[in-house]
């Protein structure tokens, strides 16, 4: 095991600086008077909030060389040095685990996929252990030193206690991951929901830039959605907040494994629409891709799977537009290899189901890699590292 070194700590000690490094992380480069609208602070508070991360090397100032020829001084820019510091972003799913290394801005420096062929806690964390050597070594190679460790998880995942208190694809329960990582690696460890840490990199660094009120649903294995409301993510008392997967929307429909008839994902994740196909058209199809490749040869029992599947995404999407009123829904997990069977369903039922004004939400889609998964629970390990003095 490797002995734990000595990390610094971020040198914002006030939340104010926390939120202005945080705008320039997103926003950036900035002027600062930029910053400080944006940030809804005054022009000295700004002011006292980048004199220390500027000297700390986190921050730097300095013309807009970009910026056309015009006249008198060209002003100054407030930008986020991304090599000040590196992260790991670790995904585990049922059957890989997804390593990346990136810098301060969340940008992908490395990235390593492992297969997983035990689903035991112990393994799982010897095989991240290790994955986490590998990175860091390529960190050291770099002459850059690795701050912080983030792991996603899907289920239900306790991210201030650092505990997977239930994951239905890895069949974990109660497992203190963040405590038993950071004695492995020896670095400060954030566990989080994989669909809440996808949404915290779409809140800094994606389609969600920019947004108070925003959503991200992601179909697949299973149908998660990770929220953002007045510019914070949501995880709930209980940390379940945002399982549209489990809201009902056909109290006939056939049996979840969460125990309720007709939840979304019931009807539209990907085991459910595998079992669905082979009982609808008798073709014993192994997978997904299998299930896809019938409905794009015009099955017309599969396709007619693929609409129900939308059918229920899209009442799902409507739920949460009612709910919340997001500017933007972004709809994105490895299910959209099969999107095009189910798009028309999706709008159509939103459409239907979403309730007056609700129905202005923009609803788009965004592909992202599991790579993209990995590199949001290392924007998890950033937001820690900067809030860690608030």
């Amino acid at each position: 095991m490797r002995s734990i070194p000595h990390t610094e700590s971020f040198p914002a000690h006030t939340p104010a600086a926390s939120q202005v490094f945080t705008t320039v992380l997103s926003h950036g480069p900035l002027t600062r008077l930029e910053v400080a609208r944006r940030a809804g602070l005054s022009a000295a508070a700004v002011t006292k909030a980048v004199r220390p991360l500027i000297e700390a090397g986190y921050l730097t100032e300095g013309a807009d060389e970009d910026a056309p020829p015009a006249l008198g001084r060209p002003a100054n820019l407030v930008r986020v040095d991304g090599g000040r510091a590196l992260f790991i972003g670790v995904k585990v799913t049922g059957d890989e685990i997804i390593g990346v290394l990136t810098d301060l801005c969340c940008r992908i420096r490395v990235a390593r996929h492992v297969p997983l062929s035990d689903r035991d806690p112990r393994e799982v964390l010897a095989s991240i252990s290790d994955l986490a050597q590998e990175l860091r070594t390529e960190a050291d190679e770099l002459g850059i030193q690795v701050v912080g460790l983030g792991l996603a998880v899907s289920g239900d995942v306790d991210r201030g206690e650092g505990v997977v208190r239930y994951s239905p694809f890895l069949e974990w329960r109660d497992v203190p991951l963040a405590e038993l990582a950071a004695m492995t690696t020896g670095l400060p460890v954030t566990v989080d929901n994989d669909v809440r840490a996808l949404t915290v990199a779409e809140q800094w660094f994606g389609a969600g830039a920019g947004l108070t009120d925003f959503a991200v649903v992601t179909v697949g294995a299973g149908i998660g959605c990770g929220l953002v409301v007045h510019g914070r993510v949501v995880a709930g008392a209980h940390g379940v907040a945002g399982e549209i997967g489990h809201v009902v929307v056909d109290p006939a429909g056939p049996r979840c494994h969460c125990g309720n008839r007709g939840c979304v994902e019931s009807i539209a994740g990907d085991a459910a629409i595998v079992a669905r196909v082979r009982e609808v058209t008798g073709v014993q199809v192994a997978d997904t891709s299998e299930a896809v490749a019938l409905a794009h040869r015009g099955d017309a029992g599969a396709r007619e799977v693929y609409a129900r599947a939308g059918e229920a995404i899209g009442r799902g999407i409507a739920t949460v537009a009612n709910l919340l009123g997001p500017e933007r829904v972004i709809i994105s997990g490895e299910g959209l290899a099969a999107y095009d069977l189910f798009a028309e369903q999706i709008r159509d039922s939103f459409a239907e189901a979403a309730f007056g004004s609700a129905a202005r939400c923009d609803v788009r889609t965004r592909p992202l890699p599991f790579d993209e998964w990995a590199r949001g629970a290392a924007a998890t390990a950033i937001q820690s590292f900067i809030r860690a003095a608030d």
